[in-house]
Formats: C-alpha cells, sequence, structure tokens
C-alpha cells in the first residue's frame, strides 16, 4: 500500500500548521506536529499518533466475544514493549534525492530490521514511494519511517542544557547511561558479520527520564550502519573509505584509521570504540575531547590532533571526576586500532565501575 498521498497532503499542511491523517502501509497516523529536522535537506521528524479503527473481535475460550489487538499492536514480529500507550510515535521523512540516496535509505531499512534491543531504537514500519517532481515532473522518492517516540530529547540536548545551567552528570550517572549504550553496539558487534554503528555521539542518543530509575539511553540513526570488517589491500581501497567517511561519519567522533587509513589494513567494530570514547568524554565535559580550538600556527588540524589522540582535560573549576574515569577514556581512545579494546572489554570494565560507585 505504501504512503498514501492523502498522507502526503497532510504532512505539508502540518508544516504550515494544519493537520490531516496518513497511512504508512496498513496503518493510520494523524500528524500531531512537526518536531524537527532529519539529516538530508527537505527531511523531518513528526509526531504522530496513531487512529484505530473499532478493536476486531475474537473469541475466548467460552467462545464469548473479547476485544482483539488493533492497529501496530497486531503486526506480528512488533516487540509489545514498543507500543506506545497513547499511540504517539515519530515519523521520520526523507526526501530522496537520487538512486544513490534512494538506495542508502533502502540499506538503512534493511540493516535496521535485523535489530532488536532495548537501546537500539527500532524501526516499526516503513514505505518508500515514487512521486512527481513539482518543477520538472521527474520522478523522485519518499521514504517514511515509524520508530517509537522520545520527547526528552537527546544526550546532546541534555547536555547543553545542562552546561548553560554549569551543571554536570555524576560519575554513576554517566557510567548507568554509558553501560547502555554499550549493551546496544554489542548488540550489533555480535553479528556473524559484525555490524559497526559509525554514528556513535551524543546527537545519536535518545534519554528518557524515569522517575526512581537510571536514565534510558537508546542509540539511534543506523544510516551509517553496516558490517564492520573491511580488508584494505590497495590505496585505493584506503581512499574510498576515508571519503566514505567524510561523508558519514562525525569528525569530532571519527576514529583515526578512518582519517588517514594505511593502504594494507584490516578495519574492524573497534572504530565504535573510539566514537564510544569521544562520547563518554562528552559526557563529563559537553564535548568532545578533539572539540577545541586548534593551534593552526603550529600545524593542528583535527586530523593531526586525532590521529595523536591529544586528549585535553579541561582545567577550569568544574566537575571531579576520578582519575578512574579518565583512564577508561584515554584507554578507547588507542589511536592503533589493534590494541584498542573490544566492547565485551569495556562492558566488563565499565561493571566494575559501576559496582565501585554504586556504594
Amino acid at each position: 500500500m505504501g504512503c498514501s498521498f492523502s498522507g502526503l497532503n497532510a504532512l505539508y499542511d502540518t508544516v504550515g500548521g494544519g493537520g490531516g491523517d496518513i497511512w504508512v502501509n496498513d496503518y493510520r497516523f494523524r500528524v500531531v506536529r512537526r518536531l524537527g529536522d532529519a539529516g538530508p535537506a527537505g527531511s523531518s521528524v513528526f509526531l504522530v499518533k496513531e487512529v484505530v479503527a473499532a478493536a476486531a473481535a475474537s473469541s475466548d475460550s467460552t467462545g464469548g466475544a473479547v476485544p482483539g489487538p488493533a492497529g501496530l499492536a497486531k503486526k506480528k514480529g512488533i516487540d509489545p514493549s514498543h507500543i506506545s500507550a497513547d499511540g504517539t510515535y515519530a515519523l521520520k521523512k526523507v526526501l530522496i534525492q537520487n538512486e544513490q540516496h534512494l538506495q542508502q535509505v533502502r540499506q538503512e531499512i534493511r540493516v535496521s530490521s535485523q535489530f532488536s534491543h532495548p537501546n537500539l531504537l527500532p524501526l516499526l514500519e516503513n514505505a518508500i514511494i515514487a512521486v512527481k517532481g513539482v518543477q520538472d515532473g521527474s520522478q523522485n522518492h519518499e521514504a517514511y519511517l515509524l520508530f517509537p517516540v522520545h520527547l526528552d530529547g537527546t544526550l546532546q540536548d541534555i547536555n547543553k542544557n545542562m552546561l548553560e545551567k554549569k551543571e554536570y552528570f555524576p560519575t554513576i550517572s554517566i557510567l548507568q547511561i554509558f553501560r547502555q549504550l554499550c549493551a546496544g553496539l554489542m548488540h550489533m558487534h555480535s553479528f556473524d558479520p559484525p555490524y559497526s554503528h559509525n554514528g556513535v555521539k551524543p546527537d545519536n542518543v535518545l534519554i528518557t527520564q524515569r522517575k526512581d530509575h537510571p536514565h534510558l539511553a537508546i542509540l539511534m540513526d543506523f544510516e551509517s550502519a553496516r558490517p564492520a570488517r573491511i580488508a584494505i589491500r590497495s590505496q585505493a581501497d584506503a581512499m574510498q573509505l576515508q571519503e566514505w567517511a567524510s561523508e558519514h561519519c562525525s569528525a569530532h567522533y571519527r576514529a583515526p584509521e578512518l582519517w588517514e587509513c594505511p593502504s594494507h589494513a584490516d578495519i574492524d567494530e573497534r572504530t565504535d570504540i573510539w566514537s564510544l570514547g569521544c562520547c563518554l568524554y562528552a559526557m563529563m565535559y559537553g564535548k568532545s575531547p578533539f572539540d577545541y580550538e586548534l593551534d593552526e600556527a603550529s600545524g593542528e588540524s583535527l586530523q593531526s590532533v586525532t590521529k595523536s589522540a591529544q586528549i585535553k582535560w579541561p582545567t577550569e573549576a568544574g566537575p571531579s571526576y576520578p582519575d578512574s574515569l579518565r583512564q577508561f577514556v584515554t584507554w578507547m581512545l588507542q589511536p592503533h586500532p589493534a590494541v584498542r579494546p573490544h566492547i565485551d572489554d569495556i562492558i566488563i570494565h565499565v561493571d566494575k565501575l559501576i559496582a565501585k560507585y554504586s556504594i
């Protein structure tokens, strides 16, 4: 069925303040409001609410009629925990610009559909439709991806708000959030072959604040996820990898081997471990360890400080974190990937730190 054109009109009307319904395959949603931009120009995320018809009737063991599941709740294979109690979800609309972009979106859908973990954002439904260009009548495509909604924002949002108030996460909160990111990545790295996320950063971590419980952390955005292990056997291979990374991996969280790759190398999922180390630092101090003003006069560049792992620890008054946490960051930010730890090593260590600082 795809996504109905009446639904497309509803989305466009909503941007201007209107409302309307949209169908994504067999499921109907009412557009509540626009939440924000999403990646490529013109792509957006909307808050939508499922419109469910009267519940289908089924028979119980006594032969009586009882309400059956309706809407997304009846979809086979969907985790019941992902069904919204109030029917609200996040709908991502992607304007597909060319054939290459179309293949990238299809790959994102294929990859993300494989994952099922509490700390990875699940793709609940998707549709790609062909539409005619408004100006020249050319054939374009738009994709609609449906996810659970988390309205508390991202780790980056929370970091920014806390920094403005000169507030910082306590050590145990950092470790609890970080442990959940590790669990999500462990799921991806456990595939055969392993998948790397390639976009681990605070902007891609959804946070849900829970009363009397640790924050829930969910890793999202699998646009750049792909099989992690890549054999580089020529200068052309190396250049291709570097060009791909410059387009898909955030510079301040990008591993050194993705900046300058040897002509003979075996790349693996430990590119994500580097990004994890940067993310842990960002939870402590609000930004990547390589997000500082460079001394260009001395030849400093983001690539050079990343390659040499020149971590600058804040010296001004601020949060006081234990040396063990700083050492943990340094351990992950090994410039040589062969000596960088794997995700299972990281989980063992973070569990020890949680036990230590929970007392």
